[in-house]
């Protein structure tokens, strides 16, 4: 099974994530901890990231889609994977596209979890209330910031996957039980095809 979950921050992409991880088996693929490992393990491509943020630059797609190519050839992304964090732009898209293709692999569903901004501002900020404490990304403030951002750059692709025909959608303000089955219902639907 290979997947994209894809929605705004705080959707409870992550908490989606771990349970499929947990259920079926499969690896979840996190950019920021395949970049952080490339350049851990000092290889050709994580010493060229390196170089690249030691300028204060961002990392370009080209990098990061040979970092996910070296990525999937580890033995246990062979079941399947979740990329959580990518693809973030209508290019990255296209690029991860190319990248199954040249790999004879396809994804098996692209998973968005809708949720209202308004409904997610409140929840994020109530969930910092209730630990007692705000992280840094659980301001007013900050998610805003986050969601603009969001919504300029990353909403753009659930419209290239919708216009591919692979989009599928579940209402993410249900609890975490509801929105997981919903997505598992979508799963079974997607692998039955």
């Amino acid at each position: 099974m290979r997947l994209i979950l894809l929605g705004p921050p705080g959707a409870g992409k992550g908490t989606q994530a771990q349970r499929l991880v947990a259920k079926h088996g499969i690896v979840q693929l996190s950019t920021g901890n395949m970049l952080r490992a490339s350049v851990a393990a000092g290889t050709g491509v994580g010493v060229r990231a390196k170089a690249i943020m030691d300028r204060g630059e961002l990392v370009s797609d080209d990098v990061m889609i040979e970092i996910i190519a070296d990525r999937l050839d580890k033995p246990d992304a062979a079941k399947g994977f979740i990329l959580d964090g990518f693809p973030r732009t209508v290019a990255q898209a296209e690029a991860l596209s190319a990248l199954l293709a040249r790999r004879g692999l396809k994804l098996d569903a692209v998973i968005e979890i809708a949720v209202d901004d308004n409904i997610l501002t409140d929840r994020i900020v109530g969930r910092a209330k209730e630990t007692g404490g705000a992280r840094a990304d659980d301001t007013v403030e900050t998610l805003t910031k986050r969601l603009s951002v969001y919504h300029v750059q990353t909403a753009p692709v659930a419209e290239y996957y919708r216009q591919k025909g692979m989009l599928k959608s579940v209402d993410g303000m249900g609890t975490m039980e509801q929105v997981g089955a919903a997505v598992e219902n979508l799963l079974s639907a997607a692998t039955e095809a």
